[in-house]
């Protein structure tokens, strides 16, 4: 009698497995791996490539403190300790409104500037049968200027004071190691240093991040305006950033020949030639909480 209802039992759960195989082959024939959409992540360490936005966000009530620090140019030698003397700094939150939603207030030393943004994940970069090769983001700021550099009979009013900036970001990760980003820009401005100085500007910038280990990145970061010649003394801005993470940290160690940290400034307001030495040390220092 032990004997037959131990073989009852064998054949029972020997029927039992032999279905539970069928029933996950035939969802697997349902659900093939490649049709799955993957959703591409960390296509750059932090919201920023060097002094640019990059497509990335913060998480649904993420909040990020940053501090941005740039020296003066190193060619002024060691009377000014080459651009240790002179400095130029930012301080800002943002705060993930959901995954997809980033916004930021930040208030610049330069030109004592205070900024706000939105940044809007519109499409991200997929693997599988419903594959998209790129990440889009939409990226629009406002800051105002309140330097007092005005005549007082000729106080500029707060209208007078403001800059806009629109970007469409659309990068690509290639591999683990290799990120890619094309950013058309527009920015307006209000007012202008003079006559000659267009109040609307179009750029292109180009950035890019090579993964060196597992807490180290190189990025680089140009931006072209494409009416650069009608303004005055200015230069399209370049610069190169050395990404270090430190758990909660993204210390980022940059060489740059902008000074300022917010689009409308080193996009349209950059002066110096990098390649004659005009060149600022500085560091973006982030922590999320």
């Amino acid at each position: 009698m032990k004997k037959v209802l131990l073989a009852i039992f064998l054949v029972s759960i020997s029927s039992s497995l032999c279905s539970q195989n069928d029933l996950l082959d035939i969802l697997n024939e349902e659900t093939p791996e490649n049709k799955i959409d993957n959703v591409v992540t960390a296509t750059f360490k932090g919201t920023r490539i060097v002094n640019g936005h990059s497509i990335e966000n913060k998480k649904d009530k993420e909040l990020e403190f940053i501090i941005a620090h740039r020296f003066g140019r190193i060619n002024t030698g060691f009377y000014d300790l080459f651009g240790l003397d002179n400095a130029n700094i930012r301080f800002a939150f943002e705060y993930g409104l959901t995954d997809n939603l980033t916004v930021g207030v930040g208030r610049s030393s330069f030109e004592k500037t205070y900024d706000s943004f939105l940044k809007y994940s519109l499409i991200k970069q997929k693997r599988g049968e419903n594959s998209f090769p790129v990440a889009i983001s939409l990226f629009g700021s406002t800051a105002v200027k309140t330097l007092r550099d005005y005549d007082p009979a000729d106080k500029r009013s707060f209208a007078e004071s403001l800059f806009y900036v629109g970007q469409v970001l659309i990068a690509r990760k290639f591999s683990t190691s290799v990120s890619l980003q094309i950013t058309p820009t527009y920015v307006h401005r209000n007012t202008v240093r003079t006559a000659a100085d267009p109040h609307d500007i179009f750029a292109l910038g180009f950035g890019g991040r090579i993964k060196l280990s597992k807490r180290v990145a190189l990025n680089t970061e140009y931006y072209y305006a494409f009416d650069e010649s009608k303004l005055i003394n200015t230069r399209n801005s370049l610069a190169f950033g050395v990404d270090i993470e430190t758990g909660g940290h993204v210390f980022q160690l940059i060489i740059s020949n902008a000074i300022t940290m917010i689009e409308k400034s080193f996009i349209t307001e950059t002066t110096g030639n990098f390649f004659s030495g005009d060149i600022h040390l500085g560091f973006n220092l982030s922590r999320t909480f």
